[in-house]
């Protein structure tokens, strides 16, 4: 296999407890950390280096491929030089399809490997306007890994928009439109598109197929999968600064893939606001006849933040898959 398909990017590193030095070395002792992330595209994989031997470790990473021997036919990515637990994200993966990996630790008495580990991709899904969105794997339940951009109900019927995109649409009882930010098309294949509450819960269903808008009790899931709303923002935060600003979201790992964009939001007199700060999201569930509960990532915070909604406001949606 050649190595240069994948492109790879070191997250997180925790360096635990340094073993004692030793007269007579032997080779290290190495873990295949088992994937809890894994998305069409990426998955946050690592390996666990329990010794070094007794004498310092020269590299630990992993070894990923498509046969059950990705230590002689894979690509090697290495991960760090020391004991601890190193997860890092490997991106250039193919929808669909199944890897095998294993850890490796050398030091100068030679390379252990850990166990085999197999995972497999998620597929990719599709709207009614043909629109492919990444999925991702996090705890027992699959989620959207982009944001919702269809301009149709999955029935067909088209979602209506407003002209201007900036008119005022607060004396409406029950407004269902969908936006492009700031009435702008080029935004769409990065943020998807704006909708109200309204659309959200419409009965013809915005999500493809077989999923729908999460609920306020599966947002709370999510995040407790994650280790709790206190934490839960910056696994969810695609990390970096091509999309949420700089010099801020110093904290945003991604490790769970599912890779979250400020897509900001639009309120009921017609106003875009806070595109690159902040990322919005829908549940369908309400808070009272005016608003709704919505989950919201800001690019300062490791948080993720549960509050109430106006129903007329458009934000983003991320679909999760039916249970059966």
């Amino acid at each position: 296999m050649n190595t240069r398909k994948y492109l790879f990017f070191i997250v997180i590193c925790f360096l635990i407890s340094s073993c004692s030095k030793k007269d007579n070395s032997v080779p290290p002792g190495v873990e295949t950390y088992s994937p809890l992330y894994v998305a069409s595209y990426r998955a946050t994989i690592g390996c666990i280096v329990t010794s070094d031997g007794g004498s310092g470790i020269v590299a630990c990473g992993v070894y990923i491929g498509t046969a059950q021997d990705p230590e002689t036919s894979g690509a090697r990515l290495q991960m760090g030089n020391d004991t601890g637990i190193f997860l890092g994200q490997v991106a250039g993966l193919e929808a669909g399809t199944q890897y095998f990996i294993k850890a490796f630790a050398s030091n100068t008495a030679g390379e252990s490997l850990g166990s085999l580990v197999e995972i497999t991709t998620p597929g990719i899904i599709t709207d009614y306007d043909n629109n492919n969105y990444e999925t991702v794997k996090i705890g027992t339940r699959l989620w959207m890994a982009e944001n919702l951009r269809t301009l149709h109900f999955a029935n067909g019927d088209n979602i209506a928009t407003t002209e201007p995109a900036t008119l005022d649409i607060s004396a409406e009882a029950t407004p269902e439109y969908q936006w492009a930010y700031e009435g702008n098309d080029t935004y769409d294949d990065v943020y998807g598109r704006l909708y109200t509450w309204f659309t959200v819960t419409d009965t013809r269903k915005v999500c493809p197929t077989g999923w729908h808008v999460p609920s306020d009790d599966e947002w709370t899931a999510l995040e407790n999968t994650l280790g709790g709303f206190e934490v839960a923002g910056s696994k969810l935060k695609e990390s970096g600064n091509s999309h949420w600003i700089s010099p801020y979201n110093l904290y945003a790992t991604n490790e769970s893939c599912f890779s979250a964009l400020p897509g900001g939001y639009r309120n009921n007199t017609g106003g875009f606001s806070y595109m690159g700060n902040y990322g919005y999201w829908w549940s369908t569930s309400e808070g009272d006849s005016e608003n709704a509960w919505i989950r919201s990532l800001f690019v300062q915070s490791i948080q993720i933040t549960r509050t109430d909604f106006a129903k007329k406001y458009g934000a983003s949606v991320r679909c999760i898959k039916d249970v059966k």
